[in-house]
């Protein structure tokens, strides 16, 4: 966990090496079986020219990174927005980058806004957004 929550605090990145193994096991925890993620024959056929990750499965290791960075307060009710740019595919290395771009109060209550980025090998951002933390209440 961070030890210090600052504005410009980056986080330690999340490195991910995307398989198909990785996506069918994805498909089986949401139950998303979407023939774009799980069928290469169909998928081939698509404009994607092949099976791609769930947009949801780059975002667990957004949640991750976020995790590791706060812990029980990510957890607990962290928010995230997010813009898909690109698809990522069976074969790519995707880095999630993030850092608090501010920490602000708002009713008595702490928050950090951050910012964050999944690129592929080739440098492509394929997922962009905005992150919110409680951090603490003095409220009693």
């Amino acid at each position: 966990m961070l030890t210090e929550i600052q504005e410009g605090k980056t986080f330690n990145p999340v490195v991910k090496y995307i398989t198909q193994e990785k996506i069918n096991l994805y498909a089986e925890a949401s139950g998303d079986f979407n023939p774009i993620h799980v069928d290469e024959s169909f998928a081939a056929k698509t404009p994607f020219g092949g099976t791609i990750a769930h947009g949801m499965l780059n975002l667990a290791y957004v949640s991750e990174m976020m995790t590791s960075a706060f812990g029980q307060n990510w957890l607990s009710g962290g928010k995230l927005r997010a813009k898909f740019k690109e698809a990522a595919r069976p074969g790519d290395t995707v880095t999630i980058n993030g850092k608090i771009d501010c920490v602000e109060q708002k009713d008595d209550v702490s928050y950090a806004d951050c910012s964050f980025e999944c690129r592929n090998q080739k440098g492509e951002v394929i997922v962009a957004g905005e992150a919110i933390v409680k951090l603490s209440s003095d409220k009693r």
